[in-house]
């Protein structure tokens, strides 16, 4: 494959921060050509000069039943998540092979991402410069005089820009504190934290362009709205699912725990969404969608690019467990307690579902060490997930409850989702634990052995979620659970590589402890760091997985390490700020035009007076 080989090819020149000058330059132009391509096209249309945008606009309209200015941003956009899907799943497989990147532009994936993003962004842009004449939707906001913008156009916009500004900021970062060869770097956050929360700004633009408002579990407004919607909340299951991608790719950085919490609250605002919002199997369209789109990247990703495969959750268990409640719980009524009916389902069954398809699919499966504190975990996502769901949904369909039990709930979850992640993130070093290794090569060119290891004090462990070596990042990865032959002594099954650019690593998780030992690190001097060989009898001592995972990422204590992140969480809170302020004023705005709509001409609604009762 010409981009695997590119990558390999460059292995001993691929820098640890940066990218060089030219890279950056050339990576400035392309996004500064594209920008300025979007905008003069916005500035023909909306001059009149240039009829293009109209009508690509209404012949997809046609075609979907939407406006004009709803169908192609929602076309364009959703293509375009679905290109940066594809090129983040082959990125992260690229980086567990092969390791770092000769620079940005060297990376083919990168060019999905980049173009997937920017077409995101682009959707946003057209979104609020297509409509031309009358209002766009009873939520619009007034740009200029003469020209307002949907509201749904206005959050595109923003997670767009949100996310497109992790790309440009994702090198400074890595000048600042060197690779952080994670899929959790903050930068990398912003990237998919954006797209991801891109899926409101199309749910809401949806809204604003149909007009019409599907109430009742049989009114979906036909079936070309039935499918767009359950698109749109397949995607938006697709965004949540992310953020465990090296949970997909059996390469977890973080305790084991944090896998049923973020599929958990996944499932619960994707699919209580879609229920409440689509109506009778709206929730398991959703899954269908999410199902085939991660199946055939897989298919792209593994078979057809020669990468890793991703595995990915199931979340039937918790789509039928989501329609059957509905059945007993209709969601219209008590639509905050069906949520947090549903997520305690979700947390509960749906997390015995999804416990056992990890042992299909994952190399490092749930077992009886994260029983308790995984459940649980579930629980708290499912339940904060289900009622970010329930609001979700209510505020799309104009029955959001009053704003102080609404920003109650929505605070509320919030901060049980960041309790949940805080907790899953405290992991434990043990200062008193060695493992001896007795090594038996079974090649020597290249090298490969089985590996028997001693872990000192011997029971050190108790119920261990995993007792593992890892070898990544030298032309493949190899994860291999040990065999237990005795209390605290352990072997291989299948021969490791200890050669090239592989990093071999013991890997052990039980409870809150998550530490590594090192067996072989290749020497790299763009570091620079030494080689550490692989030796039988060797002692080695227990540290952080860290300054083995991430070997290439530089001293990251000090003020500047803190107040870079802090940064990046308060432009990400800030994000979803907006969100709820968008959801939120479309959903009170377009109730009281709803209301004027049923009241007789000469009867005002109660509480208002005239037109001006709906500011602008």
């Amino acid at each position: 494959m010409p981009g695997r080989d590119a990558v390999l090819l460059a292995a001993e020149t691929r820098p640890a921060g940066g990218a060089a000058l030219g890279e950056v330059l050339l990576a400035t132009g392309i996004g500064v050509a594209l920008t300025v391509a979007l905008l003069a096209l916005v500035l023909l249309h909306r001059t009149r000069r240039s009829t293009l945008l109209t009508r690509v606009g209404d012949r997809l309209g046609g075609a979907t039943g939407a406006p004009g200015w709803v169908a192609l941003p929602t076309v364009l956009t959703t293509l375009s998540l679905l290109t940066a899907l594809l090129g983040m799943l082959w990125d992260i497989a690229l980086h567990i092979g092969v390791g770092r990147d000769e620079g940005p532009l060297a990376n083919p994936a990168h060019y999905l991402i980049l173009f997937g993003l920017f077409g995101v962004f682009a959707g946003g842009v057209l979104a609020c410069a297509m409509p031309l004449d009358g209002e766009p939707g009873p939520a619009a906001v007034r740009f200029v005089r003469g020209w307002d913008v949907p509201v749904g156009g206005i959050l595109l916009t923003a997670a767009g820009f949100y996310a497109l500004l992790g790309f440009p900021l994702d090198d400074v970062w890595h000048r600042m504190f060197g690779q952080d060869v994670t899929l959790w770097g903050p930068t990398h956050l912003m990237l998919i934290g954006g797209a991801g929360l891109s899926i409101i700004g199309l749910l809401v633009l949806e809204q604003e362009g149909h007009g019409g408002l599907s109430t009742g579990d049989g009114d979906r407004g036909g079936t070309a709205r039935f499918l767009r919607q359950a698109s749109a909340m397949g995607g938006l299951l697709l965004g949540m699912s992310v953020f465990q991608g090296e949970y997909d790719f059996d390469v977890p950085q973080f305790r084991l725990v944090l896998e049923p919490f973020m599929i958990a609250a996944a499932a619960g605002i994707a699919l209580i969404a879609a229920r409440m919002f689509i109506g009778r199997g709206g929730a398991l369209a959703a899954t269908a969608f999410f199902l085939v789109v991660r199946g055939l990247i897989a298919l792209v990703v593994g078979p057809g690019l020669g990468e890793l495969v991703p595995t990915f959750p199931l979340y039937l268990g918790s789509a039928v467990l989501v329609e059957l409640l509905a059945r007993l719980l209709p969601p219209a009524r008590r639509p905050l307690l069906f949520g947090a009916a549903a997520g305690v389902a979700i947390g509960t069954v749906g997390h015995a579902t999804e416990a056992g398809w990890t042992h299909v699919v994952q190399e490092l499966t749930w077992g009886s060490d994260i029983l308790v504190e995984g459940t649980l975990m579930a629980l708290a996502g499912g339940v904060a997930g289900a009622l970010l769901g329930a609001l979700l949904a209510t505020g799309l369909r104009r029955r959001l409850p009053r704003p102080a039990v609404a920003r109650g709930a929505l605070l509320a979850c919030l901060a049980v989702l960041a309790a949940a992640v805080a907790n899953g993130l405290v992991a434990t070093v043990p200062d008193d634990v060695e493992a001896t290794f007795t090594i038996e090569d079974v090649t020597t060119d290249p090298r490969t052995a089985d590996i028997g290891v001693r872990l000192d004090p011997a029971d050190f462990l108790d119920d261990p979620a995993w007792v593992q070596i890892t070898a990544w990042q030298g032309q493949g990865l190899v994860v291999t659970p040990l065999e237990r032959v005795g209390e605290g002594e352990y072997r291989t099954t299948e021969p490791v590589p200890l050669h090239g650019t592989w990093k071999t690593l013991l890997r052990v998780h039980d409870g809150r402890v998550l530490t590594a030992f090192p067996i072989y690190l290749p020497q790299d001097e763009a570091i620079p760091a030494d080689e550490i060989p692989a030796e039988d009898g060797m002692t080695r001592s227990a540290i952080p997985e860290i300054d083995i995972l991430q070997r290439e990422l530089e001293d990251s204590g000090g003020g500047l390490w803190l107040v870079s992140n802090l940064v990046v969480l308060g432009c990400t809170l800030a994000l979803i700020a907006a969100m709820a302020w968008g959801v939120g004023r479309y959903a009170r705005r377009a109730a009281v035009r709803e209301l004027f709509a049923d009241a007789p001409a000469d009867s005002p609604v109660e509480g208002t007076t005239t037109s001006a009762a709906v500011p602008r």
